[in-house]
């Protein structure tokens, strides 16, 4: 069998029974954002990022998560070290804070697997004071043993309402390989896609079951009607929606 394939099969089995409450916990609060027509927010930097893309605009998808895109700290930026500098800048997450339209009783779903750099702990530890309701996705075991580079010498999940813990080896990678000594394969972004997926899933039932007829959910633009669906539902939650559309 293939190293990756089992050891994602496993860490899915680890993050499902490990989870669950803190999973259950960030579902309520969406919900609770979703039907009180709040905004959710989602952010990571560099790699971390591709949650942020995988959430914002996607069929199946919820229309009220708006990403929150730090030029400075995506993929596109050369040299791709740059991204590293800025998001060890002190300040930096605080100047993302500013220029987000965050209100008290928003939600914000951060991703960083370290935790451990200004951005996002400055974005969580400024939108926990505004009010805002902090989903932190993190690796527990990497993040509690590293220095923060943030001054006030906390992590990011120090910052968080709710923790979800990817499992993750420290360092991200996890597959071991004969002679080397550094381990292969970065299982992060296929677990962190898996919890994010799963709050998007698991809030809708909630939704439905508590009521909501049509939740808003992205219908796939490439299906007869879906973009006059879109929206319809895009105008009715349109004060949660800070993205053109």
């Amino acid at each position: 069998m293939f190293d990756y394939f089992e050891g994602i099969k496993e860490l899915i089995d680890v993050v499902e029974r490990e989870e669950t409450e803190n999973i259950k916990k960030a579902v309520d609060a969406l919900t609770e954002a979703v039907e009180n027509k709040q905004s959710i927010f989602a952010f990571g930097a560099s790699h971390a990022g591709i949650l942020t893309q995988e959430l914002y605009y996607r069929a199946g998808g919820l229309m009220t998560i708006n990403p929150i895109f730090g030029e400075s700290v995506t993929l596109d930026v050369e040299p791709i070290t740059h991204t590293s500098q800025m998001e060890r800048l002190v300040g930096y997450g605080t100047a993302l804070f500013k220029k987000t339209p965050f209100k008290s009783g928003d939600v914000l779903i951060v991703h960083s697997v370290s935790g451990r750099n200004p951005v996002t702990i400055e974005l969580a530890l400024e939108a926990q004071k505004m009010g805002v309701t902090v989903i932190g996705l993190t690796n527990l075991t990497y993040s509690t043993q590293v220095t923060s580079r943030h001054p006030d010498g906390k992590n990011m999940y120090q910052y968080c309402d709710i923790v979800i813990d990817n499992h993750g080896a420290i360092g991200d990678a996890m597959c071991e390989i004969d002679g080397l000594d550094m381990r292969v394969g970065p299982s992060s972004t296929v677990i962190g896609a898996m919890v994010v997926n799963t709050l998007v899933v698991e809030t809708v039932k909630q939704l439905k079951a508590n009521g909501m007829d049509k939740p808003p959910i992205f219908y796939s633009a490439n299906l007869d009607g879906g973009d006059e669906l879109n929206q319809k539902l895009v105008n009715e939650y349109k004060d949660s929606i800070y993205y053109k559309f």
